[in-house]
């Protein structure tokens, strides 16, 4: 079958053309894939051939190290085992995303990876770091998790973040391309080295410091609907409790001492207010809802949470569809069922929800470690 580029947004079989680039993948083929990032040339990374194949495809045709590319964040500790809490933080916080990590790897872990692959340690290991990368990207994700090997990736000449319409397969020495429209950035990924205690930028790209150490904040995300009641109250209260428990009452000081907390609606529009009733309700606990505004929903949220309460089995629902990666941190607020949407009621009754939702706070906090 002659090489061929898949429209994966026109497709009537997404589902078989996913399943056809993993099969190339599987057959020592290379098939152009999306990042969030680049397009690239990926090929597996346990097959010499298809490594000569991609160095053959390098700009610069430098002999150096690939980076293994995984489809899931976990797939990291098959490769390596880091000491301390900073590692797993960076690969649970920053992943799937726009980062390289490297890390150290001793010399009989090195052996072994290199020997369970089959290629040559200099093919993996610039002398005992290995570069790890988790594309945010839904279709290099889906393909790679389909072959079931990590990927190595070369950029494709002097495409980046579209591929050309008169893009030729044949001519760009691949089996097969796979077009998803244009990548998210336009600039190239982030790498860091990675210590026990400690992080440096090797590489800037899409993330700087800022925007990491925002990430590696505690973020305790709540969801529900509309964003106009039940999470942005949730939302509120929990910045005071935790704010009690830290003894401050800023908001700005709160996420200098590490923490983020917000509210999302699965189906909400950007920039409503609260609901009157819901201002009015926490006014008297001393917690203020008067500048929120509500926002949707977003993969970008959902990354950044080391925890997501939901209101209901709906929002548990809808956050797992958007993030397969997020579905693991999804939290009930209250484990006994679903909180119901208290719009169109009296102030009463959202006071009676909030009292409710500040207890069932306070709990979750406790159980989940974020709140002693």
């Amino acid at each position: 079958m002659p090489a061929q580029v898949i429209r994966i947004l026109a497709s009537d079989d997404i589902d078989g053309d996913f399943d056809r680039a993993a099969t190339t993948l599987d057959q020592g083929g290379l098939v152009v894939l999306p990042t969030e990032t680049v397009y690239g040339v990926a090929g597996r990374i346990d097959r010499p051939q298809t490594l000569k194949r991609l160095q053959a495809i390098r700009a610069s045709n430098e002999a150096k190290p690939w980076t293994l590319h995984l489809a899931d964040p976990d797939q990291a500790y098959t490769y390596v085992h880091p000491d301390g809490d900073l590692p797993r933080r960076l690969i649970g916080k920053l992943w799937p995303g726009p980062v390289g990590l490297s890390f150290d790897v001793p010399a009989d872990q090195r052996a072994a990876l290199v020997a369970k692959l089959g290629i040559s340690e200099v093919d993996l290991f610039d002398g005992n770091l290995i570069t790890l990368r988790c594309p945010d990207h839904p279709v290099f994700r889906e393909v790679a998790a389909r072959a079931n090997v990590p990927l190595a990736l070369t950029k494709l000449g002097d495409v980046t973040s579209q591929l050309p319409a008169d893009f030729s397969p044949d001519s760009a020495g691949v089996d097969l391309a796979i077009d998803a429209g244009p990548t998210r950035y336009s600039k190239p990924s982030t790498l860091l080295r990675v210590h026990p205690h400690r992080y440096e930028i090797v590489r800037a790209g899409v993330f700087d410091d800022r925007i990491i150490q925002r990430h590696l904040r505690t973020t305790v995300l709540f969801v529900c609907s509309g964003n106009t009641c039940r999470s942005p109250m949730a939302e509120a209260l929990t910045r005071k409790i935790i704010g009690e428990s830290l003894g401050t009452t800023s908001d700005e000081q709160l996420e200098g001492r590490g923490y983020a907390v917000a509210s999302a609606g699965v189906y909400a529009m950007a920039g409503t207010r609260a609901t009157p009733q819901a201002v009015e309700a926490l006014k008297a606990m001393s917690a203020d809802l008067s500048r929120h505004r509500s926002q949707p929903v977003t993969p970008e949220l959902l990354h950044q949470a080391d925890v997501i309460y939901v209101m209901g089995r709906s929002h548990a629902s809808a956050v797992g569809l958007l993030s397969s990666v997020a579905y693991k941190k999804i939290r009930a607020l209250d484990p006994a069922g679903d909180i119901e949407d208290p719009i169109g009621s009296d102030v009463q009754t959202y006071r009676n929800l909030a009292e409710r939702m500040e207890g069932l706070i306070r709990q979750r906090l406790k159980e989940d470690k974020i709140i002693s």
